[in-house]
Order: C-alpha cells, then structure tokens, then sequence
C-alpha cells in the first residue's frame, strides 16, 4: 500500500460509488466544486482508468462506498493500494439519509451515489479495513466455508429426518442425536428400511451391524431391539433394491461426505491457528470453542484498532438504540447496524456458555430471568445481554493480552454503586 504523503493543506475531492455487479455509478466532486458523473464496469481496465483520473487530480482522495455483496472487494482493494483514503457507508443509513435528502424513498443509482457523496463530506462513514490488506483474508475465506458447509448439512439433516426417516424407517429417530450420529448414518446406509433388517435372523443381523454401532452401551440389546421394531414398523412397503432407497442411501453419503468436510476444515482451522495467542485467548473464554474463535478473529480482524469496548459493540451491532421523544421513552433494542455474523457469533457463544458449568456469563443470565424463568421475552433479552457481555470480555482481553479468569457480578447491599463512590474514598 502507497503511503500517505500528501500535504495536510493539498486540496481534498471526494468520490462516491455506487456498487452493482455489472456497473458502478461513480460522482466526483473536485476540490473547486466541479463534479463528474460516470459509469465504469467491474474489469481491471476500469479500475485503472478510475484510479489514473483520480491520480491526474492531485491532492487527496477521499472515497466512500456502499458494500455490496462481495462485488465492491476487487474495486477497493485497487483504491487502498494506490493509497486512496476508503471508506464505506452503511445501507440502512444510506436508505435513512437518502429520504431526508431528497424527501422520497425512489431509489436509483446516480441517486444513490450523490446520497453517499453527502454522507462521505458529512463524515457519516466508516474506515473501510480490506481483509486481504489486514491480513485475515484467508481466516475469513475458511470460516465462511465452514458456516456454507454447516448450514448444507443441516439441510441435509433436516431432509432425512423429516422427510426420509418417516418414509423408510421411522422408529430409528429414537436412536438420532444430534451430537453423536456417526454409528447412526453408518447403521442407516447398511439398514435403510426395516426390510433390510427383517432379511436377516436375529443373530445374523447382530453380527452385521456390530461394527457399526461402535462402542456403545448395551449394544446386544439394542440390536435386538431394532430388529424386533423393524417386525412392526410403520414405514412404507419399499423393496430393498428399489430406486427410492437407493436415493435416501444417496442422502445419507451426502450426508456423511458433509460431516467429514466440516471435521476437516476444524482441523484446518486448528492447524493455522494452533500457535496464534489470540486463538488461545478466545478458547478460553466460557462458550467459544475452536470454530467460533476463529469467526471472530476473521470477522473482526485486529480488536486492538478500536479504541473502546463501545466501538467494537458498534462494529459488532450489539450497541443499543434509543427511541425517545419528549416524556416519551421508547424500548431500546439493538442496532443490528454492525457485522451480521460476528454478532451470531456471540450470541451462540452466549447460549453455549449459558448451557455449562457455573461461569460468569450463566450467572448474568441467571439473574436476569430470576423475576420469570418462563418468560420467553425475559430470557430473549438476557441472551442479548449474555452476548454483548461475551463481546466486551472478548475486547478486554485481546486489547490487555490476558486469558480468560473466572469472574462474577455481585449486587450490592443497599444500593447499585460500590460504596467506595458513594461515600467518595480514595481510590
């Protein structure tokens, strides 16, 4: 990346684009208030034609856009390493600003790009930080495939549990866990259908299926009880060879094939980042485990680039807005504004750490629904206090370098402030 050397005094132009995936609305105002309107596709030759205009302005360039998808990564990229000063705006504050600018919600792209031109001069923008720059490219490319291959196989499980499983054998769902299924989609890819157990004696079917069960509790006797279920099962007549078993076979490897690319990219996770001290900081916190250490550290990038824990809570969208007006106190809720994924992140952390042995974030979580246990709302709001508490913590300890130490909060006697404050000690 070129360094900054321009003058503090050189004039300043303002660029704004609008990204699309073909074309690009582009609006630059120089310093002496001119203003050039164009449009430029996404191909390295209009990069270069942009980046070569706004070289021949001279002085400095301040350019904002509004990410889109992925198709503004290629063009920013570009503007950062020719030393361009890049920005970004986001769309529910472009959409915001765009109605109080123009008093209409119509939308187009050359308004749009005058939009975020306003927003660029105003200062409503956030620093643009490139992952391939910064150094997290490759950690944020492994991480989204991970949440890519979980989320297709759970689609996947989804499928075979209620659809397949109802159709081909459905007294084996007592048998399903979530957590530990390997010995289950081996069992159902040899025994798709009660038929494929009923061929078989008792004891013929036992000795099959032994391996594939593993090392489980009591396995004689739940083989036995398996093949005395499959005499009365309710699933429909399908004949062994048919072509539809044939295909719930096809979902079960698929299935299977999912499970084992999920297993490989962890441990491609672990082996990038074994050593890294930040990766151990993170797994030490209640509820983060490898995976998602390594979101965070993907989607965060350096933690130490902000200056308060109330910042990264905004990068994260996890900061609270207000609606007040006059005597009017509305509910605060959550931005939403920031990182979509980081802030899921967080928020499965938070049910995680809820869910084991006695920490702080159980305790918080705890004490927030002690009024109503029930309460569906109430402990809504408490995970959300959960996950905003786990995203502080996290802050703190990356910006200190200091792992995770055991800590709970305790209400005091006769008031909410440490008496230290209130009676005005030393501290």
């Amino acid at each position: 990346m070129i360094a900054d050397t321009t003058p503090v005094s050189a004039p300043v132009h303002w660029v704004a684009i609008d990204i699309a995936r073909r074309y690009n609305a582009v609006l630059v105002e120089t310093a002496a208030g001119l203003r050039h309107r164009f449009k430029m596709t996404n191909t390295a030759q209009d990069f270069d034609r942009l980046i070569a205009f706004l070289v021949a302005l001279g002085g400095k360039i301040n350019v904002a856009l509004e990410p889109t998808g992925d198709y503004h990564r290629a063009l920013a990229h570009r503007l950062l390493r020719a030393g361009f000063h890049v920005s970004s705006v986001s769309s529910v504050a472009q959409s915001r600003f765009r109605e109080a600018m123009f008093n209409s919600w119509d939308k187009n792209d050359p308004k749009d790009a005058a939009v975020i031109l306003e927003m660029l001069k105003q200062g409503r923008v956030q620093i643009y930080v490139d992952p391939l720059i910064a150094g997290h490219h490759d950690l944020q490319e492994l991480s989204k495939t991970y949440y890519q291959v979980s989320r297709a196989r759970t689609k996947v499980q989804h499928a075979i549990i209620n659809h397949h499983l109802p159709l081909y054998f459905p007294e084996m769902h007592r048998y399903w866990a979530a957590s530990r299924n390997e010995w289950w989609i081996r069992f159902m890819i040899e025994f798709p259908t009660p038929a494929h157990v009923r061929q078989l004696s008792c004891e013929a079917f036992c000795t099959a299926a032994w391996e594939l069960v593993g090392r489980k509790v009591n396995k004689a006797a739940k083989l036995a009880e398996i093949w005395e279920l499959a005499a009365q099962s309710a699933a429909l007549p399908h004949a062994p060879d048919s072509l539809a078993v044939e295909t719930f076979r096809v979902t079960l490897r698929h299935y299977q094939s999912l499970t084992k690319l999920r297993a490989e990219l962890e441990a491609r996770a672990e082996a990038a980042l074994g050593e890294n001290a930040d990766y151990a900081m993170l797994k030490s916190i209640p509820g983060i485990g490898p995976i998602n250490a390594l979101t965070i550290m993907a989607e965060a990038g350096d933690m130490r680039r902000f200056g308060h824990h109330r910042q990264f809570l905004k990068y994260c969208g996890l900061d609270l807005a207000k609606h007040q007006s006059g005597a009017f106190r509305g509910r605060e809720r959550l931005s939403k504004r920031g990182n979509a994924r980081l802030r899921m992140t967080f928020w499965l952390a938070g049910a995680v750490a809820i869910r084991t042995r006695e920490n702080s974030f159980r305790d918080k979580y705890d004490r927030y629904v002690s009024a109503n246990p029930v309460d569906a709302d109430l402990k809504r709001k408490a995970l959300t206090a959960v996950a905003a508490k786990m995203a502080r913590v996290t802050y703190s300890l990356l910006k200190k370098n200091q792992p995770y130490r055991q800590f709970f909060e305790q209400s005091l006697p006769g008031g909410s402030i440490p008496l230290i404050r209130a009676v005005g000690a030393p501290t």
